[in-house]
């Protein structure tokens, strides 16, 4: 897997700052999931604008709630 750097750099991040800090994502999954989650699913390139997109939305504003990484539409 060509984007395992990334997922390792989460994974790292996931265990060893988030785990020590309060929850305080609005979202489920977490950001951090969420991340591993969009760049398995879309590759690199297109999981970080996913990322970013929820991150911009993860504030005192949003409701939060459920919101998984959109799939790949099918092609007929």
């Amino acid at each position: 897997m060509k984007n395992n750097w990334a997922i390792k750099l989460i994974r790292y991040y996931q265990k060893n700052i988030s785990a020590y800090r309060p929850p305080t994502c609005r979202f489920y999954p977490t950001c951090s999931q969420y991340a591993i989650d969009a760049i398995e699913t879309w590759g690199l390139f297109r999981g970080i604008i996913l990322v970013i997109w929820r991150i911009l939305r993860c504030n005192p504003f949003s409701k939060g709630g459920y919101d998984p990484v959109p799939l790949p539409k099918k092609k007929k």
